[in-house]
């Protein structure tokens, strides 16, 4: 039976830059046995910080909260920032060309977060992410900057607000018996794992009663 694990996030959120060392466990603790797939949820204006002074404000905090023994640089900071669609769509365009890892995605989100680049600009986002997967910049860009990737990561952030959280990142865990949780903003690995093994039992539950009676009687 499939159980499934999706992480919807934007690319240079801090707090999703925070969550990757979680995502990485979940994935090795759970490789055989749980599928991973990331989704863009794009940020709008009131998940950016105002001011320079309130993103070092916030980066101390979350730093802190994560004993973090370094911290982030606010230095792609741009004021009055409604979205940030270059290194989300050139992130979402690499699995146009075969690369649906965490490479592209976390390049940028190490040059924005830890190193302050402004990867706001395409060309630079383009230039990192082709560098992190090998491949051709100039065909990235081009893809990154296509109407179908755009539309895909509008979807994906549609679906993020269907799921009425705010919080990003969020995890939604989904089995085909129709359970489903939900942890939004959560960053560490722990109570996503609990939530995994109770319902993996439950996964293994349905699968033992079938061994022993089958499917269901017709209605």
């Amino acid at each position: 039976m499939n159980l499934k694990v999706t992480i919807y996030l934007d690319v240079i959120s801090s707090w999703c830059f925070w969550a990757q060392p979680a995502w990485e466990e979940l994935k090795k603790r759970y490789a055989d046995r749980v599928d991973f797939d990331w989704k863009i949820a794009l940020m709008d204006a009131s998940g950016f910080p105002k001011s320079i002074e309130q993103a070092e404000w916030f980066y101390q905090r979350s730093g802190m909260m994560m004993r973090s023994p370094f911290m982030l640089k606010p230095g792609w900071f741009e004021p009055d920032l409604q979205e940030c669609l270059a290194p989300n769509l050139v992130a979402e365009a690499a699995r146009d060309f075969g690369v649906a890892d965490d490479r592209v995605r976390m390049a940028l989100a190490n040059a924005t977060e830890r190193d302050g680049i402004r990867t706001g600009n395409w060309e630079v986002a383009a230039e990192i992410g082709a560098k992190a997967a090998g491949l051709d910049k100039t065909k990235l860009l081009e893809r990154a900057r296509s109407p179908e990737v755009e539309a895909r990561a509008r979807a994906s952030t549609a679906e993020f607000h269907a799921l009425q959280v705010s919080q990003r990142p969020t995890f939604v865990i989904d089995t085909e018996i129709g359970d489903r949780a939900i942890f939004s903003g959560f960053a560490k690995p722990e109570p996503i794992a609990s939530t995994l093994d109770a319902m993996l039992d439950d996964l293994a539950a349905y699968e033992s009663h079938r061994a022993h009676f089958g499917e269901p009687p017709p209605a």
